[in-house]
């Protein structure tokens, strides 16, 4: 009886020690305001590395809304066509926040299975974009 209970116990703590593992998937999503357009797309492999790409545009309060449209096909062109060069990279996983190896800031956060990426802009405050999972990744994820 008491091996099984120490057994039970060690498995356990093995089970308490082990790393999350992070979910696997493609997510794709978007950030605009009036001077700041972002379009995201990422991918976590199913051994965890992970893939980002985040082009942005800023400080254009003073274009005209009629060339915004313009703007968004560009970012999501520019998104599409560097994809291939994008490195898969190693990420921390905690079970909800994904950082870089070793690192303090988080980069990605899933809870309550919603991806969210948070992206750093020189010394601007982070940004959280919302991200929605796709099965393939789209030539515009913008909204219509």
């Amino acid at each position: 009886m008491r091996q099984a209970v120490l057994a039970l116990l060690t498995a356990f703590a093995l089970l308490a020690c082990s790393h999350p593992r992070p979910p696997a998937g493609r997510w794709e999503g978007t950030y605009e305001t009036q001077d700041t357009m972002i379009v995201a797309r990422l991918e976590v492999e199913a051994d965890g590395q992970v893939r980002v790409s985040a082009p942005d545009l800023l400080d254009i309060a003073a274009v005209a809304d009629d060339d915004r449209t313009g703007m968004r096909q560009k970012l999501a062109a520019d998104l599409a066509s560097g994809w291939d060069n994008v490195d898969a990279r190693p990420m921390d996983f905690d079970g909800e926040t994904f950082r870089k190896p070793g690192g303090i800031a988080p980069q990605m956060t899933w809870k309550s299975s919603r991806m969210e990426l948070v992206v750093y802009l020189g010394t601007r405050p982070a940004i959280h974009i919302p991200m929605h999972e796709v099965g393939d990744f789209s030539d515009n994820p913008w909204p219509n």
